[in-house]
């Protein structure tokens, strides 16, 4: 049996730990392994395929990012192509892809990706090609499993992010806005926001009213406490408003959010007179090496999809349901976008511990 594994969206720490899982574990089973480089490019633009055996993967366990490359612009159904003109125009390819699958010879497809890749490889298997899905994101928001690869190690980031921010905003006596990931989830900003001890919480699950958030501050100035720190999703959106949004959505290109945090730092300052500063962490949160939770799940996760690919379970994807992994259909997982539900034992605990989360 010939697999092959690509490796979609944004990058997230796990995603080498799951190419060696699948690799040795295929290798275990005499099967063949092949990369398809940079998303779905090395099919239908590069032709880069290229076998993986044991020294390939040897030694990638702890290190960040994919040896596969990856994008957030490949999707095979709406392929960028620019036009004489100079604009782009967006094609569907995905029966040229899957006749390159076939040609080269490959029986399966490991698809380690988020909400957008998991989308592209479910349509791919509706149109007859063998895929098992791997759920990879920092956002946590793919349904079906409790907990996505990448997801711990960016918390863990961001929460460092927040301590380091305590020390300079408690000596200046002023408020630090912080901007994290997660896109129209806030799983990060509220875990990592309760960790580190935030003064305020900003999720998209809980449009704000930024005179709430104010309040709380001035509740602290009157406490003798003159610094806060407010944790802001990219997400986050005030009470009747949308998202903030730094590019649109087009030609094979998603939404892209961010500036939240500085608008609602200036309404902070404009309203309490606080000397007022935002930090965007931004990329920071994909970046670097995995934690010991999340190379374990992504070797976990890597060997299962092999398992599911021996087993012939196509059209699945890889889940964890503590503590064992397991596998759910792909249409299943997609059914309904993971966001913090708002009776959750961590909004819950953050409304006990006094963090305004904006309403």
């Amino acid at each position: 049996m010939k697999v092959a594994i690509s490796t979609g969206g944004g990058d997230a720490p796990g995603l080498n730990a799951v190419i060696r899982a699948a690799v040795l574990s295929a290798l275990h089973r005499g099967f063949e392994v092949f990369g398809i480089r940079r998303g779905f490019g090395g099919l239908l633009e590069d032709e880069e395929v290229v076998p993986l055996g044991r020294e390939d993967v040897r030694g990638i366990t702890h290190l960040g990012g994919t040896i596969l490359g990856t994008t957030n612009r490949g999707n095979p159904f709406k392929w960028p192509v620019r036009n004489p003109d100079g604009s782009w125009s967006e094609v569907d390819r995905s029966d040229e892809l899957i006749e390159r699958f076939r040609g080269l010879g490959l029986d399966a497809l490991i698809m380690v990706g988020g909400d957008g890749s998991l989308r592209i490889a479910y349509e791919l298997w509706c149109k007859g090609l063998p895929v098992v899905g791997v759920p990879k994101t920092i956002d946590n928001d793919v349904g079906g499993t409790v907990i996505t690869f990448g997801y711990d190690t960016a918390v863990t980031t961001a929460t460092e992010a927040i301590d380091k921010v305590h020390s300079t905003a408690e000596s200046h006596e002023r408020v630090m806005v912080v901007e994290v990931m997660g896109r129209y989830a806030g799983w990060i900003a509220l875990n990592a926001g309760l960790a580190g001890s935030a003064d305020v919480i900003l999720i998209p699950e809980i449009p704000y009213d930024i005179q709430r958030v104010c309040d709380k501050i001035r509740e602290r100035e009157a406490e003798g406490r003159h610094f806060s720190i407010v944790v802001v999703a990219e997400g986050a959106v005030p009470k009747g408003g949308g998202p903030t949004v730094k590019e649109a959505a087009g030609a094979g290109r998603m939404e892209r959010l961010g500036g939240v945090g500085e608008v609602v730092a200036r309404q902070i300052a404009e309203l309490t007179g606080k000397e007022t500063r935002s930090l965007v962490l931004g990329h920071l949160q994909r970046g670097g090496s995995p934690t010991t939770f999340d190379r374990l799940l992504g070797l976990r996760f890597g060997a299962a999809a092999v398992r599911a690919v021996a087993e012939g379970k196509f059209g699945h994807m890889i889940a964890l349901d503590p503590p064992e992994i397991t596998s759910v259909p792909l249409a299943d997982a997609l059914a309904e976008y993971k966001r913090v539900p708002l009776d959750s034992d961590s909004v819950l605990t953050a409304r006990e511990l006094g963090i305004c989360l904006g309403d």
